[in-house]
């Protein structure tokens, strides 16, 4: 059964089933308890100095570290910053939480889609046809 649903963005009425205003509604939810989010990578590794003399240029090397690393792109431009044990054991929760939020935005995208393929007032192509969508992502 096809209920109508009030947008809050533009004030009409779009008709959304009961399952997919629940699976909405859980989405939302989901988001609401998203925390702290940090974008980019954090990675642990170790590296090579430019010492030529130095025991990381050995065979086989004895590399500096391990460090943690995070890596984003900041305007195009990759930016990366050295992160203590400590930064990085509180801050990984927040990395997988931007994780949780790309994929939580991902499906409720893909549910709006089909709220809007199964929308009855959609315009159908010539041959009673549905105009083909792809799910970018």
């Amino acid at each position: 059964m096809t209920e109508r649903v009030d947008t809050p963005v533009s004030g009409s009425a779009v008709p959304v089933d009961r399952e997919t205003r629940t699976e909405a509604r859980r989405l939302q939810r989901a988001l609401g308890e998203v925390g702290f989010v940090l974008p980019g990578t954090l990675t642990h590794r170790a590296t090579r100095c430019g010492r030529a003399g130095c025991h990381c240029h050995d065979d086989p090397p004895c590399l500096h570290g391990p460090y943690w690393w995070w890596t984003r792109k900041v305007r195009a431009k990759t930016i990366t910053r050295l992160l203590t044990d400590e930064q990085a054991a509180d801050y990984r929760k927040w990395f997988d939480n931007m994780k949780e939020l790309r994929s939580l935005v991902s499906e409720l995208e893909a549910l709006s889609l089909k709220v809007v393929e199964d929308d009855p007032r959609s315009v159908r192509r010539p041959g009673g046809r549905r105009p083909v969508t792809t799910n970018e992502g």
